[in-house]
């Protein structure tokens, strides 16, 4: 602890200014190493790429973009319908197991939709067990006497995307709805509107900026999806920047496809924050009154329990079931071909990924709270984009400079001390933890700021005024309060990074593989019965930050 000195009365204020400063910097510096593979990518865009850009324009450009927006507007409205249905239904109606939907429904985000993808495909394709079973029951002996739609497309992708994607508007449309005020939706109906009436002309408006929120972060999750475009061949950005890396070698011209993505995730933030525009919601009494159910009548009442039920069976129960299925038939070999290791490596760079991330994430949040000045802010804010930046474009961003900066030192070792030391990051697992903590970084953050949001001022100045500088504060203070945004915060990077396709297929080091490219690398064999094992274990571990969530949610609506 810093003693005071009658001598200097102004030594603490000193010694605590000094220490915000050091804070501010290094806020700073985290800001510009997150920020480094954004601002290159974007930076990329003024340098000519030659003769290959103008050939991905004249043949693939177009495809690109066409399926991009195609995909984004299926999947906007697919997830826009269900989730905010769902969520008006688990809120505000009451009916046979409404009270297990509530975290039923959240359970599709444990499973990223490439293993929707893998599994499905295996499921629906001619020798899976449906047209098995539709061939036994009606007599059908070839394809010919049949059609079955094939799900290896467009509106495949559509679908996969759908089922794991609408949990985030769910989500957020639910906590909306809770937090409305009864009196709000009470005086509507005192105004003659029915429930139907009151839900449209009341709640969803009052909703709709979480709302525009979940949606917006399930386009970006669908601009980053790489396993499922990439398997059902379907062109978009994020396989054309794969392919023009490892297919033509053309790193600039993969670097511009990436820039050109990013036009897309701002045009769509842009478009959402204008949406807005001057509008404000607000809500005249207090959330915390209980907001009664509506009782529906009996096939209303099935009607709901259909509505909830498909979306949950369709993105979680039956691929795991069927997953289950294919292990245990499998058995013998499941937890074989390097199983172990594999999981090995998954739970090695998610663990450090995890703790690094909540390491910079409290140093970003406290030196905000310490200096909340527009620099502070500005430098918090960049460091935030890498969640909205799809993992190919990040993958792009980090290795073609830290490429450069490898070359540039292996050069002037080998020029001083005539030694060839080779690649110092590049294909390291260094590199890779650094796209993570791009990726996964704002996670954290938020999680973390929003558990030190809650700690008042005035414990920082009772603090203070005892001579403790503000990184024991931090420390002494802070950290024990914050134990339950710390753990989420940890959770849920640690969830994200072992569910991680497009960036791990970019930047792994050689022979380091997880269970996420694993599966990548079966399915795309046709192998699903080896892949099962390892998709398994992915849905698995997503599970835990699921039931997590649900618990809170549970548990902040019994409060």
């Amino acid at each position: 602890m810093v003693k005071y000195n009658p001598m200097f009365p102004d030594f603490n204020s000193l010694m605590n200014s000094l220490t915000s400063q050091s804070w501010t910097a290094i806020v700073m510096i985290v800001a510009a190493l997150i920020a480094t593979p954004i601002l290159f990518i974007v930076s990329s865009i003024f340098i000519d790429a030659g003769s290959v850009w103008k050939h991905l324009a004249e043949t693939v450009l177009t495809s690109y973009i066409t399926n991009s927006l195609l995909l984004m507007l299926g999947v906007g409205i697919g997830v826009l319908m269900i989730g905010v249905a769902t969520a008006w239904l688990v809120t505000l109606c009451r009916f046979w197991g409404c009270d297990w939907f509530e975290w039923l429904l959240l359970l599709p985000l444990s499973a990223p939709a490439y293993l929707l993808a893998y599994t499905y495909t295996n499921m629906l394709d001619y020798y899976g067990p449906v047209q098995i079973t539709l061939r036994s029951w009606f007599g059908w002996q070839s394809v010919n006497d049949y059609w079955f739609p094939d799900i290896r497309s467009l509106w495949g992708a559509i679908m996969m995307l759908i089922l794991v994607l609408y949990p985030y508007v769910y989500l957020l449309a639910r906590t909306a709805f809770l937090e409305q005020s009864i009196c709000t939706l009470e005086a509507s109906r005192s105004l003659g509107s029915n429930p139907w009436q009151s839900f449209f002309k009341v709640a969803l408006p009052l909703a709709r900026p979480a709302i525009m929120a979940g949606l917006a972060l399930a386009l970006m999750e669908t601009l980053n999806d790489f396993g499922t475009v990439k398997y059902f061949g379907v062109n978009t950005f994020t396989t054309g920047i794969y392919d023009t890396w490892f297919g033509l070698g053309e790193r600039q011209a993969a670097a511009q496809l990436a820039a050109f993505l990013m036009l897309f995730i701002f045009t769509l933030i842009i478009l959402e924050l204008w949406s807005r525009r001057q509008a404000r919601y607000y809500q005249n009494s207090s959330p915390q009154t209980h907001v009664p159910r509506y009782k529906l009548t009996f096939w209303q009442a099935i009607l709901a329990w259909f509505v909830c039920f498909v979306p949950f069976f369709g993105g979680f129960l039956a691929p795991s079931l069927y997953l289950v299925d294919l292990v245990i038939t499998n058995a013998e070999t499941a937890l074989e071909n390097n199983f172990l290791k594999l999981a090995n490596h998954s739970l090695m760079v998610s663990v450090i990924t995890a703790i690094a991330a909540l390491i910079l994430s409290l140093i970003m949040a406290y030196g905000k709270r310490l200096q909340d000045n527009f620099l502070m802010n500005a430098s918090v804010r960049i460091a935030a984009l890498g969640y909205a930046i799809p993992g190919s474009v990040i993958a792009v961003g980090i290795l073609i400079p830290v490429g450069r900066l490898d070359n540039a030192i292996a050069d002037t070792i080998e020029q001083t001390f005539n030694l060839e030391i080779g690649l110092l990051i590049s294909g390291t697992i260094l590199a890779l933890i650094y796209a993570y903590l791009v990726r996964f970084l704002p996670v954290a953050f938020g999680a973390v700021e929003s558990s030190l949001g809650k700690i008042k001022p005035s414990l920082d100045d009772a603090a203070r005024s005892l001579g403790s500088n503000p990184s024991k504060i931090l420390l002494k203070i802070h950290t024990p309060l914050m134990t339950g945004g710390m753990l989420t915060a940890i959770m849920l990077v640690f969830v994200d990074v072992m569910k991680e396709l497009p960036a791990t297929l970019v930047i792994r080091p050689f022979n380091f593989d997880t269970l996420a490219i694993r599966v990548y690398q079966y399915a795309s064999d046709e192998r699903l019965s080896d892949a099962a094992a390892p998709a398994l274990a992915i849905v698995l571990v997503g599970m835990i930050p699921v039931i997590f969530l649900s618990w809170q949610i549970a548990k902040s609506r019994r409060r």
